[in-house]
């Protein structure tokens, strides 16, 4: 194999390092990503079959060379489109729904004093709200409201803490609450309502045993709230009127659980459920904005105002990171990774068990995007196959073991400014025994159902 072929790993590997080190640098994860995409496709493109493994580089044989690399281009590309394409659409529509005030009918009904019923009700919350929105909208969310509930940071620290690992457990079960699952789900390695029926009981039993072992430690504790005294809320949503939160609430959340039945019925892309999805949202809050410009408070909750607030950053870096994973599943990297995995001796389906459990602790301390990404390109296991099911469980939770391991846990840490030493004593070895808990449900679980 060429210096090319070496030369594309270590780039790839260096580009991993700056996205996982991004604060740390003060680089956005997006501009390496960008830049590892390009740089790959680059050295590829200038090395030809030189950049190849042995077996891809035979498997081409005589065939021309630049139509190869434009065909796997545009394919990738148009994988890529896809997922980034639903992201989009999913991130403008929850934008939506907060910004006309969607969340605060929930949020505002929330009053208790104790700790541990606290702890639940807002565990419960973040569980299914991610499994709805996403994990770092529910956090963000979340986060936010514990602000109004806690004053004391200590507490926050452990509630925000536990919003985290709830998120991304609720997250993981449904095909639209977890960028991973996503990923899988567009890809059509899992099917929106098998993912459900087989994730869901792990990621309950990943939430139920790190609450339950922070119950015993909070019982008897109670929170004396905010006064909310001299407050004042001058926000946009703060004067949308009652029933118009409802109707966006309501059609948000309704056009966003109407995209996987959509897929299933019509067998079409997901994405094209979510731009029909966002153009149904954009049209009735279109139609309930009024049209008196003195209103210049309804100017702010118009969509294509909205819009500059999703994070398109976070959209750049999903097409970088997903396009320069590509190089490695053309130039045969992934390939040869997958089968050096392969050569673990444990039987199966232990083995992919294995290797899944261990992706998931990886997840904690990478970004798990490229992980499953690179996942993805080592195996061609069929829809719905185990594999991809606890992969789908254990990426998406698995981050929560480090507060640097998901988009929730950073969004976390910077709201609240948790450490990461504190993180790391307090919290750390509560989610991994409820990461390895619910791994262990899965296994039991997939055992009982295939004998």
């Amino acid at each position: 194999m060429s210096f090319a072929f070496y030369l594309i790993i270590c780039i790839f590997i260096f580009g991993y390092a700056c996205i996982a080190l991004e604060y740390p640098l003060k680089i956005n994860k997006a501009a390496s990503a960008l830049m590892m995409c390009f740089l790959l496709w680059s050295i590829f493109a200038l090395s030809g079959v030189g950049a190849m493994s042995p077996a891809v580089a035979d498997a081409l044989g005589t065939g021309d060379f630049h139509d190869f690399l434009s065909d796997n281009i545009t394919h990738h590309l148009g994988e890529t489109g896809e997922t980034v394409f639903f992201l989009l659409g999913a991130m403008t529509i929850v934008e939506v729904i907060d910004r006309w005030g969607g969340f605060r009918i929930i949020t505002d009904r929330i009053n208790a004093t104790s700790k541990v019923e606290l702890l639940w009700i807002l565990g419960g919350l973040a569980f299914f709200l991610s499994a709805i929105l996403d994990n770092l909208t529910t956090t963000i969310m979340m986060i936010t409201l514990l602000n109004k509930l806690i004053p004391e940071k200590n507490d926050r620290w452990f509630f925000a803490s536990m919003i985290v690992i709830a998120a991304n457990a609720g997250g993981a079960w449904t095909p639209i609450g977890d960028v991973t699952t996503i990923m899988l789900w567009v890809a059509g390695k899992v099917s929106a309502l098998n993912i459900m029926q087989m994730t869901v009981l792990p990621s309950i039993v990943s939430i139920l045993v790190p609450f339950a072992i922070l119950s015993y430690t909070l019982r008897g504790g109670h929170i004396t709230p905010h006064s909310g005294e001299g407050i004042v809320d001058d926000s946009p949503a703060s004067r949308v009127p009652d029933h118009q939160r409802k109707i966006v609430l309501c059609l948000g959340v309704g056009v966003l659980i109407c995209v996987p039945v959509f897929k299933s019925i019509t067998h079409l892309p997901p994405y094209i459920g979510i731009l029909g999805a966002l153009g149904i949202v954009w049209m009735v809050t279109e139609l309930m904005r009024p049209k008196d410009p003195a209103e210049r408070n309804y100017h702010s909750l118009k969509l294509s105002h909205i819009l500059r607030r999703v994070d398109l950053s976070s959209i750049i870096f999903f097409l970088g990171i997903l396009m320069a994973v590509g190089v490695l599943q053309v130039c045969g990297h992934l390939t040869m990774l997958a089968n050096s995995l392969d050569q673990i001796a444990i039987a199966e389906p232990y083995k992919y068990f294995t290797i899944d459990t261990i992706i998931g602790v990886l997840s904690s301390i990478v970004d798990n995007v490229p992980l499953v990404a690179a996942t993805m390109g080592m195996y061609d296991f069929a829809m719905d196959h185990y594999f991809w099911e606890m992969l789908a469980y254990c990426a998406g939770t698995g981050g929560s073991i480090l507060i640097i391991g998901s988009a929730a846990g950073v969004a976390a840490m910077g709201i609240e400014k948790i450490d990461f030493i504190w993180y790391f004593k307090h919290i750390t070895w509560i989610a991994l025994i409820g990461y390895l808990a619910g791994a262990l449900t899965y296994v039991g679980q997939y055992l009982i159902i295939h004998g």
